[in-house]
């Protein structure tokens, strides 16, 4: 199993990251290589912002999200957290009561997993720096992959599901925990503002990143639909695919299996 790696190399030149390149990279043009060197900017900040921005609900999808992995069918396998940032989703897999195996936690902005290291021994959640979309893993040697509000901010979705697609056994379970937007009209005029006003404020204050938190907004109302992504996760190969929505829409689980 691969240890952890050097990041892939960013541009040497560091543009501002203002409102315009945050709207660009929302909507895929150098999109690589602003989310690495976005995330790796907040990674000391991210997760306390994860919690409080989401009122401590995040841990609540994150835990259903496990559930759907169905671990415990092999609860020794070895598991993927893809773009795994601080690492919070494979500490909280290898703290499941009965789980014997070991997860790699993949991102290509190193920052976030330095920032993750001590969430869990190093012998069971081992970070590993690669890009979501050349992942150094052998073809059917990952037991189930789990990505927790990263696969949006992958370059090319596609090719990204294609790669998981690749790792992953025969038999295996992929399962994608994002954000969505609500479909009742009440509940999304109050998730819009929130989004788009209230969350990009705070995140300016705590993280004194300029784009980050008006950059969220904008890959989430540039995300597919979830009738969409399931279509898009048959395309790259998945079978059984299933969703379901959480908090009256505000995030979505995907289920496929290989």
């Amino acid at each position: 199993m691969p240890r952890i790696l050097d990041a892939p190399s960013a541009a040497s030149s560091h543009p501002g990251d203002d409102l315009q390149v945050a709207a660009s990279a929302a909507q895929g043009e150098g999109k690589r290589e602003y989310v690495q060197r976005m995330f790796s900017d907040i990674a000391p900040r991210y997760d306390l912002l994860n919690h409080v921005l989401s009122l401590n609900i995040d841990k609540r999808w994150r835990k259903r999200a496990l559930r759907a992995l169905a671990w415990n069918a092999r609860p020794a396998g070895t598991y993927l957290d893809l773009c795994a940032g601080t690492l919070d989703v494979g500490a909280l897999l290898v703290r499941q009561p009965g789980f014997r195996g070991f997860v790699a936690g993949a991102d290509f902005a190193v920052p976030m997993l330095q920032h993750g290291k001590g969430k869990a021994p190093y012998a069971v959640l081992t970070p590993v720096g690669a890009d979501a979309l050349q992942l150094p893993f052998a073809s059917g040697s990952i037991d189930g992959a789990i990505v927790a509000f990263g696969i949006r901010n992958v370059a090319d979705l596609d090719a990204g599901l294609r790669e998981v697609r690749r790792v992953l056994r025969p038999g295996a379970r992929f399962v994608i925990l994002e954000f969505s937007t609500p479909r009742f009209a009440l509940v999304r005029a109050a998730y819009l503002a929130y989004f788009h006003h209230v969350l990009p404020f705070i995140g300016r204050l705590v993280s004194g990143h300029k784009s980050a938190y008006t950059y969220l907004p904008m890959s989430v109302a540039n995300f597919p639909t979830e009738e969409t992504l399931a279509e898009r996760m048959r395309a790259a190969g998945f079978s059984t695919v299933t969703w379901e929505r959480l908090t009256l829409g505000i995030a979505a689980i995907h289920t496929g299996t290989v």
